[in-house]
């Protein structure tokens, strides 16, 4: 906590206090979380800083709590310093003015329906539901996942819009149950849009999450993954219940296949760890870490430049705690690179090129009229999409400029 920074703050201003606004303390294995309920922002502190906070809390004058800091921790402190970064965190009150008092719970919408849908009962029927599914899949192979299931039509740009628009109610569901999670603990989340690699996502955020007990933030991580295996569930059960007499299976029974089988590999991209997906988010929330990404990545970065003898990346830049789990989180990190890799020649590959071939044979000659405005309509919509993405990314880089954590997302 040692510092030699000067400040724009008058000497005299350190001998009255600082009314600081209504402060959260959590204690969060060797760290302190601290912030302000009222408007979601925190800061995870070591142990020594977030004490430091509390001596301004408790009405000691800036100098008094400097003194007393170094009495306790045997360090000195730039306090100005100290006083600017909480400024900048909105945690102090104007100068001259009282601490405000602490500001009444707000009522969280939609508090009651989240308790509702992860009580006891609707734990028993999501069972039911999941367990209903793997039964009729070993009763009929047909409804088991399989690439084919997104082929439930020639025409590839009804293929594609069908995925598209119907995977958007799907994302709202995971999201759903992301939110419904969080405000069941009085969370405010928030819905916004992302990108993944080349694709367009929605995401929850949930700044507030940092400030519940651990042990009470891995539902609202998982809510997401438990909503979309019931939806794979659900959609399964419902080409079942329209399969005709014959066993054929209808165009609804195809489509709801295809959803399904699209909710599956999305379910999958939450393995990819090498991605911050939400088992990233549980992982990092159940051993403790900060920023577990970056150092993971470096630590394989370092491999790599040992062997290639290439200067290594500072491991003191990282979290204590991330330097130590990332030694063997890299290689989890690697396996999320691998199964990336695999997934994409055993799923993605067959199925581009089922749609390439498929184009190309069309405008081959061998293809109707109706077959070609349907391969260049095709063609035009992954185009935009690629273009969307690219958007996003610009928008991306440039609020990553801006200083300071980011608030959990989960997706």
């Amino acid at each position: 906590m040692q510092s030699t920074a000067g400040s724009s703050l008058p000497e005299t201003d350190l001998d009255h206090p600082r009314a600081l606004h209504p402060l959260v303390f959590l204690p969060d294995g060797d760290d302190v979380v601290v912030g302000r309920a009222d408007i979601d922002e925190y800061v995870v502190l070591p142990a020594d800083g977030a004490a430091l906070v509390r001596f301004l809390a408790d009405g000691l004058t800036p100098r008094q709590a400097a003194d007393r800091y170094s009495e306790e921790f045997g360090e000195s402190v730039d306090i100005t310093d100290f006083l600017a970064t909480l400024e900048e965190l909105g945690f102090l009150a104007a100068p001259g003015e009282a601490a405000p008092p602490p500001a009444a719970p707000t009522p969280v919408r939609w508090q009651r329906l989240g308790r509702a849908m992860f009580s006891l009962p609707a734990w028993l029927c999501y069972a039911a539901i999941v367990a209903a599914c793997v039964v009729e899949m070993i009763r009929v192979p047909e409804l088991a996942p399989s690439n084919h299931h997104l082929f439930f039509t020639s025409y590839f740009t009804v293929i594609e819009l069908t995925l598209f628009l119907g995977q958007f109610p799907l994302l709202l569901i995971h999201e759903g149950f992301h939110t419904l999670a969080g405000r069941r603990l009085g969370l405010r989340s928030r819905l916004g849009i992302g990108h993944r690699m080349m694709y367009i996502v929605l995401e929850t955020s949930m700044d507030g999450l940092v400030a519940v007990p651990r042990r009470k933030r891995y539902l609202p991580i998982l809510a997401g993954m438990l909503a979309d295996v019931l939806v794979i569930a659900l959609l399964t059960l419902g080409a079942d219940a329209t399969r005709t007499p014959s066993g054929a299976f209808p165009l609804i029974s195809r489509l709801c296949l295809a959803l399904a089988y699209s909710t599956l590999l999305r379910l999958a991209w939450q393995f990819f760890l090498h991605l911050r997906t939400d088992l990233y988010v549980l992982a990092t929330t159940l051993l403790g870490c900060v920023d577990l990404h970056t150092a993971a990545r470096g630590t394989l970065r370092n491999a790599v430049r040992r062997w290639t003898g290439r200067p290594l990346e500072d491991p003191e830049l990282w979290h204590p705690t991330d330097r130590k789990v990332a030694r063997w989180y890299a290689w989890l990190m690697a396996g999320g690179y691998a199964l990336t890799a695999v997934t994409f020649v055993v799923v993605v590959l067959p199925i581009g090129l089922t749609f390439v071939l498929g184009v190309l044979k069309r405008y081959d000659g061998h293809g109707s009229t109706a077959g070609l405005i349907d391969s260049t309509v095709l063609v035009a919509l992954n185009a935009a999409q690629l273009i969307a993405v690219g958007w996003l990314a610009h928008r991306d880089r440039r609020r990553a400029r801006a200083a300071g954590p980011k608030p959990v997302s989960v997706g």
